[in-house]
């Protein structure tokens, strides 16, 4: 029986530095040697997720920006994509109606930028932009007709909740809609992405692709709940939400102790 390993990033594989430690990338680098079959399913960018886990040498594709896209990490060839549709405009106007500057993810001219305003970047965006200086993605525009430019894959909010809410009551039955806090700033971060963009539809596409009988998961977070539906086995760190922790197969060590790698040592052969 051939089985697929699938683990979050954040919160999940990383530490709270946002960096896999020497034991996790020793492990999953062993068993990955000697046949383990194993990738990882992150909210973040290829450029991002590639930064942080640079000392796991994972071959397989991979799932990124919450299931939206499946990267092949050798070709960079995409395997699955998802956009939205015309009428994410509306929504994006409507968020500047209420005072709501989003970062807009699309491809411009087949090259991957994040559009913003930088005047009416909220306290979270500017922490979040600075975070990312020096990333060619980045793209200051100057009215809100510039943000509705490309093809739309991933809009995000990073504001106060009082404001945000509302937008994720409105629209969680049109998109797929995460509303959580930042796990590193505590910021109030509202995500919108194409209805059949999640984590659980790309790692049942992943493992049909990799020809697997069996999809085993790890995570932490709200945006994992998906993926733990559609698993055979789903383990959730010691420092996952109770939602998580509630539908979980079992509940394992946490980020800060190396816990996925643990259980992977444990009951890979």
């Amino acid at each position: 029986m051939k089985t697929l390993y699938v683990s979050d990033l954040d919160g999940t594989l990383l530490r709270s530095n946002e960096r896999t430690s020497n034991y996790t990338n020793y492990i999953i680098n062993k068993l990955t040697k000697q046949g383990m079959i194993f990738s990882y399913a992150t909210a973040r960018s290829f450029v991002t997720a590639k930064k942080v886990a640079e000392g796991i040498y994972v071959h397989l594709p991979l799932i990124i920006y919450n299931g939206t896209f499946i990267l092949d990490n050798i070709t960079n060839q995409m395997l699955l994509e998802n956009y939205f549709d015309s009428s994410i405009d509306i929504v994006i106007q409507e968020l500047i109606e209420n005072d709501i500057y989003p970062l807009v993810y699309s491809y411009i001219n087949n090259q991957e930028k994040f559009s913003y305003i930088p005047e009416k970047c909220s306290r979270g965006m500017k922490q979040f932009l600075a975070a990312r200086k020096g990333d060619q993605r980045h793209h200051a525009v100057k009215t809100g007709d510039e943000l509705l430019i490309g093809n739309k894959f991933y809009i995000n909010c990073i504001d106060e909740p009082e404001k945000l809410k509302s937008f994720y009551e409105k629209y969680k039955e049109t998109y797929h809609v995460i509303y959580q806090r930042d796990i590193y700033s505590k910021e109030q971060w509202l995500e919108l992405l194409p209805k059949e963009a999640s984590k659980a539809n790309a790692a049942l596409q992943l493992k049909k692709l990799l020809q697997c009988d069996k999809l085993v998961v790890f995570g932490d977070g709200k945006n994992d709940i998906d993926m733990f539906q559609v698993a055979d086995e789903c383990y959730a760190v010691e420092n996952a939400v109770d939602e998580l922790k509630q539908i979980a197969t079992d509940i394992i060590g946490s980020n800060e102790d190396d816990g996925v790698a643990k259980w992977l040592e444990r009951n890979v052969k």
